[in-house]
């Protein structure tokens, strides 16, 4: 084995490289804020519907198959969810195999950042770029979440993990608020810029990549590499196959931990109904709510700072009250979100405002304290293993709730009933989480139990 170096692993140390990794939520905000929650899905809607409108057709042509453009983006969602499934756990197997973990998340973050930069080319009738595009930006930001995710049981104690990933998430948001109130003034001043709409939106997302590239720059010197795994003298042929055989052994491994698997798969429910949400409320506010361009940015920057706030309330609740009891609170407000969407009335800012301060408060929280619970139920060592199957289910991987939503659109072309269909999620992740024993759960995998979990 090659020898690892030693790590320093003082209180000082430590929050040093807390402060690094919360960098990486910052940078990588960008992603989801500006490119996936605001322009994207209506931009490259608008280019798919100028496509067939220009072929006199209904349809747009999308490899082998016929498409209405109006469920065009959701497919290239679920195409990019389908990739990432079959990616992430390879890249966390070749995290673990090889302890080059600062590496790995390093060029997958760049390869999604440049991809996203190249936005700007995305124009006239380029739909099958745009799709291109983000499939590569999105299972790249996936890949890269997986190794960075993986960090947080090296960095924090176990009584640390629920406030250091919130903080990490509170900061993401601020990160992204801050760049979305840039692109909203770029938006809705383009014209005293001298730039066209489509160009300010084009900026906005290209812009998205440079931020996103710059800041990572920072979790690059401070994160830390633990150990490797791998042999000195393996070529890459051999350091592949070691991880896929790594691999292997962990998903078969997974027998022997009932109650990890279960909470994987009851988060990968919910997760999937919480990621859609997300991921489609601009384009439902635009193509079902008539919401303007302005609304809808307006909207999302109150969210982003709201949330802000929201993580670490739902942080500092954990605390008192314990993570598995908070997140089912807040799947329970989640329900009566989507419940409440479906009866939106047309060209109404305010009843969207509300709404989306309502998934201000408990959004953050959601996916902060689910993180960090699940970081109690890995064995040691496998960290960046468990999170590649973690993030099947986490940023942008909504493969279930993607193509539900796509097919509503395909069969009935409504986007109230598409929303509704995304109730089931959180109804089924709600009665999962509240079945699973956690406490039973940490013990199997050989951590100790948190005072309050």
């Amino acid at each position: 084995m090659t020898a690892s170096p030693a790590v320093e692993e003082t209180p000082q140390a430590r929050r040093r490289e807390q402060r690094g990794w919360y960098w990486y939520d910052w940078a990588n905000s960008a992603f989801p804020t500006t490119v996936l929650t605001v322009f994207l899905g209506p931009y490259l809607t608008t280019i798919a519907e100028s496509a067939a409108k220009a072929a006199g057709a209904e349809y747009i042509p999308v490899l082998w198959f016929d498409v209405r453009p109006s469920a065009y983006y959701s497919f290239v969602v679920g195409v990019a969810a389908i990739l990432q499934i079959i990616l992430m756990p390879v890249v966390g197997a070749l995290a673990d195999h090889t302890g080059r973990k600062k590496e790995i998340m390093g060029t997958f973050a760049y390869l999604g950042a440049g991809a996203t930069v190249c936005f700007w080319f995305l124009s006239g009738d380029r739909y099958m770029l745009g799709g291109w595009l983000f499939i590569i930006a999105s299972v790249s930001f996936a890949a890269a979440f997986v190794v960075y995710n993986s960090f947080l049981p090296e960095i924090a104690t176990s009584d640390e993990r629920d406030g250091v990933s919130a903080q990490g998430w509170g900061f993401g948001y601020l990160g992204g608020g801050l760049l979305l109130a840039i692109h909203l003034a770029l938006f809705l001043y383009h014209e005293s810029f001298g730039i066209a709409e489509g160009d300010a939106v084009r900026i906005a997302l290209a812009s998205s990549g440079l931020w996103w590239g710059g800041f990572t720059v920072i979790p690059m010197l401070r994160l830390r590499n633990r150990r490797a795994l791998a042999r000195g003298t393996e070529n890459a042929g051999q350091v592949m196959a070691g991880s896929f055989r790594q691999l292997g052994r962990t998903i078969a491994g997974l027998r022997q931990y009932p109650l990890t698997l279960a909470f994987l798969i009851v988060y990968l429910i919910y997760n999937d109904g919480v990621q859609t949400v997300i991921s489609f409320s601009a384009t439902y506010a635009d193509k079902e709510l008539g919401l303007s361009q302005t609304v809808r940015i307006a909207a999302i920057l109150m969210v982003q700072f709201v949330a802000f706030g929201g993580a670490l309330l739902l942080g500092r609740l954990a605390s008192s009250f314990g993570a598995k009891k908070v997140v089912m609170v807040a799947l329970v407000a989640w329900t009566i979100v989507v419940g409440v969407a479906y009866f939106l009335p047309k060209g109404s800012a305010a009843a969207f405002f509300a709404l989306g301060f309502a998934i201000a408060i408990v959004m953050g929280g959601t996916q902060a304290l689910s993180r960090s619970l699940f970081s109690h139920v890995i064995p040691k060592g496998k960290e960046a293993e468990y999170y590649s199957l973690y993030e099947i289910s986490d940023k942008g991987s909504t493969f279930l709730g993607s193509f539900t939503l796509g097919l509503a659109l395909q069969l009935t072309d409504s986007y109230r009933l598409g929303i509704l269909t995304l109730l089931i999620f959180f109804v089924i992740g709600l009665a999962g989480l509240a079945a699973i024993n956690l406490p039973k759960a940490i013990r199997a995998a050989g951590n100790p139990v948190p005072e309050r979990i």
